[in-house]
């Protein structure tokens, strides 16, 4: 269960393919912890921007924004500008979470044999994989800085870290998962 979740879209006039008279106003967010992906149900009046981060979570009193949570979603239910504010809204969540997501490169395993984890992620080759293995073996990880400064072949690794968690966003098929619940 998420507690909180970041504002993608805000719809006033509810979805366009919605029919009837009186629509619903629908909040379409990504959820903190698991990444799901969710409508909400805004309270009147409430304002929303575009990566507000509002709570969702049991307790009704803390909810000063939303109203509920109608349901879980898919990646093809988003509308257009909440496709193209994930990416940016993915990337703010990583860097929130980074002691979270530097722990994936300090203690990720293989998965079978021929495949290990971090070679899932976009634009992470074999070689750069093994030059993480050695460093962490040295000392662990403390920050992306430190992951990029003692790995001179890695750049950007929360951006591959989002890459990923829109992989398995898009493609209910995806075999291994690693940030994302099914």
């Amino acid at each position: 269960m998420e507690d909180y979740a970041y504002v993608l879209d805000y719809l006033p006039q509810g979805r366009p393919e919605e029919r009837g008279y009186h629509k619903t106003p629908i909040v379409e967010a990504v959820g903190e912890n698991e990444f799901k992906l969710l409508e909400l149900i805004p309270k009147p009046n409430a304002v929303f921007a575009v990566g507000d981060k509002v709570y969702i979570g049991m307790n009704q009193e803390m909810r000063d924004k939303i109203l509920s949570v109608k349901r879980r979603i898919s990646y093809s239910d988003l509308s257009s500008a909440a496709i193209n504010e994930l990416p940016f809204v993915l990337e703010a969540i990583v860097r929130e979470r980074e002691q979270f997501f530097v722990e994936f490169f300090n203690k990720s395993q293989p998965i079978n044999t021929r495949l290990h984890s971090m070679e899932l992620l976009h634009g992470l080759g074999n070689k750069t994989m093994w030059n993480i293995i050695e460093e962490r073996k040295r000392a662990p990880f403390k920050s992306f800085s430190d992951l990029t400064e003692r790995v001179k072949t890695l750049h950007h690794p929360e951006k591959m870290i989002v890459g990923r968690i829109i992989t398995e966003l898009q493609e209910r098929s995806e075999k291994y998962r690693l940030f994302t619940t099914r």
